[in-house]
């Protein structure tokens, strides 16, 4: 699985204030942060789904030339391939909810309002969903590959296990840590702002 992340997807947009923000910056910059928001969004939903089909069938070539000692590898592919579907059945969300071109403001507002509570929630439970589904995959991979170069050396191969396993460990909590940083420094104060706004527009009212 290809390790885009959630820092990668909004990299390009500035960092929102936050509960500070100015409520007529809000308003005038709304539509178009509203459209590069799920923009970002769909590109990484179509990335990620094409990432994990690409691995997946990656997996079933080296099962092909593993032969029958490669079968575990079909549980490596029911968990890539998970996680793809997982990715799909997003923009299937997406298209439900979206909204009219006659939508009215608020009605915007709150739309991206509750989008942003999904995605600070997915990002919450990455390791649920994505990244150990991820790992549990390549431990498969590795195993699958360990056990056809054997017999190896008794002394080398538990150096060589954990080299990989802290290795893998590293790139897994970079992963994480990149992501809750998504969430702290740009997904969390982009919901403060619209729920300002929101609140701002209601009491106008």
């Amino acid at each position: 699985m290809n390790w885009n992340d959630y820092e990668a997807v909004w990299k390009r947009q500035e960092l929102p204030v936050g509960a500070d923000a100015d409520v007529k910056v809000l308003l005038g910059t709304f539509e178009a942060k509203s459209r590069k928001l799920h923009a970002t969004i769909r590109a990484r939903d179509l990335a990620e789904a094409g990432a994990g089909l690409v691995v997946a069938a990656a997996y079933a070539l080296t099962w092909r030339q593993v032969g029958t000692q490669g079968w575990p590898l079909a549980f490596g592919i029911a968990l890539i391939l998970g996680v793809a579907g997982f990715f799909i059945s997003e923009r299937f969300r997406a298209r439900r909810v979206r909204l009219g071109v006659d939508a009215t403001l608020l009605a915007k507002i709150e739309a991206d309002i509750a989008e942003l509570r999904h995605q600070c929630a997915l990002l919450r439970s990455l390791w649920t969903w994505y990244l150990l589904p991820c790992a549990g995959a390549i431990a498969i991979q590795v195993g699958v590959l360990i056990r056809r170069s054997r017999p190896l050396d008794p002394i080398r191969e538990p150096l060589f296990l954990l080299g990989l396993g802290a290795f893998f460990a590293l790139v897994f909590w970079f992963a994480w840590a990149i992501n809750r940083r998504a969430l702290r420094m740009r997904l969390a104060p982009r919901l403060e702002e619209l729920e300002k706004l929101r609140r701002e527009i209601l009491a106008e009212r």
